[in-house]
């Protein structure tokens, strides 16, 4: 008897085809890029910088501590480092949250001219090198006499003041807070005016008919339909302000904080982390200014009524 001849199965190729050109794989190939940076860059840093807080951390050593880092915090320049950060995040919400929104209906408005320039403007200083920008604003704030602040209060027959470091705390805050807010009051605008290009004009137009002046219609149109814009603002500038570093650093030449003005918790924890080489206490600042901003947060976002469903 003859063996039958083995015929190669010809639809293989195209078996490896349509695996290739899968329309199920395709998500995750896509999506693959995102969730293996994620894991390598996010989330396996947070988990070694938890562990890590529970650790006393030396070279080439690990030992474990309990709660020991998280006690020393509060014995420490911690408490000064919070609350600093917490004034500083209030009253920069204070300014940069609805201010901006008067400067982006001005700037969307067709009555105004040259609304390009006047953007780009408002934005600029969010390009600029916070290196640059902290140095600039020490020679401002400069307690010399020649100094730009200080020059103009001799005109005036006022003493020159030393604005940072000085014994007058406020004077420090304020050198910080004109630096933050000069610096991303443009990036808030630009996300007002975002929103108010979603605002149909219709809506002003009724509102118009209906007898409504301009200051009622930003009132109960503008203000109303701007609320999930104001609520993404808020939430960032929570987190931009508890988590304010390298302005207060540059502002302080390279992090010299007289009598803890200007330390944020940031600061602190860059002490201790790199200047001190205490990676454990510095990865337990982390995890305290996490957990601050998250409950900050929630809260907010509870009361702005980001969880009620529509």
């Amino acid at each position: 008897m003859k063996q039958k001849e083995i015929v190669p199965d010809k639809k293989e190729p195209i078996k490896r085809k349509s695996l290739l050109y899968s329309q199920k794989l395709a998500p995750y190939v896509f999506v693959g890029p995102f969730i293996i940076t994620f894991l390598l860059f996010f989330l396996y840093p947070v988990i070694s910088s938890i562990i890590m807080s529970f650790q006393e951390v030396l070279p080439g050593k690990t030992t474990f501590v309990g709660l020991y880092n998280f006690r020393h915090l509060f014995l420490s320049d911690f408490k000064q480092a919070v609350f600093n950060s917490i004034i500083y995040t209030l009253i920069t919400c204070a300014v940069l949250v609805p201010l901006p929104i008067v400067f982006a209906v001005f700037l969307n408005s067709k009555k105004v001219a040259g609304k390009s320039f006047f953007r780009s403007v408002f934005f600029l200083p969010a390009l600029v090198s916070v290196v640059v920008a902290g140095f600039t604003f020490r020679l401002i704030f400069g307690e010399m006499d020649t100094a730009l602040l200080n020059s103009i209060l001799g005109m005036f027959n006022i003493a020159p003041i030393k604005w940072i470091g000085g014994p007058m705390k406020w004077t420090t805050f304020l050198a910080l807070l004109v630096l933050c807010c000069w610096r991303w009051m443009g990036v808030n605008i630009m996300y007002y005016i975002s929103g108010l290009q979603s605002i149909p004009s219709e809506l002003y137009e009724s509102a118009a008919i209906d007898g409504a002046n301009a200051w009622q219609s930003f009132l109960h149109v503008t203000v109303p339909l701007l609320k999930p814009t104001v609520i993404y603002v808020l939430t960032i500038s929570i987190y931009g302000g508890m988590a304010m570093f390298l302005e207060s650093r540059m502002l302080f030449n390279g992090g010299r904080y007289p009598g803890g003005q200007g330390l944020t918790i940031v600061g602190y924890l860059y002490r201790l982390g790199w200047d001190q080489n205490k990676i454990g206490l510095g990865c337990a600042v982390g995890l305290c200014l996490l957990v601050i901003t998250l409950v900050v947060n929630l809260i907010q976002l509870k009361f702005t009524g980001f969880f009620k469903k529509e």
